[in-house]
């Protein structure tokens, strides 16, 4: 199929937010969908349960210096909201993204591979149209994604751990009300964290037809970034990958807040949304669409 579609009506606001809803319906009653959040709402059970065996004969649970990211297990047993920070820190650098990967990467190319595609096109979606929801779809996804793994480290934290006053990274106590209140908001800076990684996947699934060929793409450049940035030969640019501030969420637990890892994490995944973005848009509107 060309860019000349067939002409039609042009849709409304309410025809594309009816768009917005049927791609989110679709998306999230996939069992592939619910599989993924399966698996991400399980590694909060198994991280309590690990700990709770180790600590029950009254030995610390993993690093107690107070360090960033996966060091708050050791504070776990004091309080249990720690368990979500935990669990965002240990799903962060894979799983978190290898399911945003997935959808992400199936965006376009499993539309074309279903063959489905053209005739969303036709339905009348437009190109533009239909990227943006495809991209809305998958922010989507990274919100929920993260608030899932969250909320089950919360519940599971409640169930086998205290709750009550935390102490922060600096040393500072805060209640349990604010502390909620910076486990919400590290979700939520978690969850604009993988929106780089959702737009450069989106772009490689302009780029074929295959929806496998697209996620396995898309978490292969996932897992070179990845290795990339733990090469000290290549400090120069590490700043510049999407994943190099991705814990700078630990910062949310510093008294005050250090604020520049997360500023600078937020303009990276801006950068690579414009960037990867434009690219999937120059790339879908100009594609010739066959399936």
């Amino acid at each position: 199929m060309s860019r000349a579609e067939t002409a039609v009506r042009t849709p409304g606001p309410l025809w594309a937010l009816g768009l917005l809803r049927s791609e989110l319906a679709t998306t999230f009653r996939r069992w592939r969908t619910l599989a993924l959040l399966g698996v991400l709402a399980a590694v909060p059970v198994l991280v309590g349960v690990a700990v709770r065996i180790e600590t029950s004969d009254g030995s610390p649970a993993g690093p107690a210096d107070g360090g960033e990211g996966p060091a708050f297990i050791a504070q776990i047993t004091n309080n249990g909201l720690f368990l979500v920070f935990t669990a965002l820190a240990v799903t962060l650098p894979f799983f978190l993204p290898l399911a945003v990967g997935v959808i992400a990467g199936d965006a376009i190319a499993g539309e074309a591979n279903a063959g489905t595609l053209r005739y969303l096109l036709v339905a009348p979606a437009g190109r533009t149209r239909l990227l943006l929801t495809k991209y809305a779809t998958t922010v989507a996804f990274c919100l929920v994604a993260t608030l899932v793994v969250a909320v089950s480290a919360l519940a599971v934290g409640a169930l086998l751990f205290p709750l009550g006053d935390l102490t922060t990274i600096s040393g500072t106590r805060i209640g349990f009300a604010e502390g909620l209140g910076r486990a919400l908001l590290i979700a939520l800076v978690v969850a604009v964290s993988l929106t780089g990684l959702a737009a450069l996947g989106l772009f490689v699934s302009t780029l074929t037809n295959s929806g496998i060929a697209a996620m396995a793409a898309t978490v292969g450049l996932l897992i070179t970034v990845q290795i990339l940035d733990q090469i000290p030969q290549l400090h120069a640019v590490q700043p510049y990958l999407f994943s190099h501030y991705w814990l700078s969420f630990a910062d949310l637990m510093r008294d005050p807040v250090h604020w520049d890892g997360l500023v600078r994490n937020l303009q990276v995944q801006a950068l690579y949304t414009a960037v990867f973005g434009s690219a999937a848009w120059a790339r879908f509107t100009t594609k010739d669409i066959t399936a």
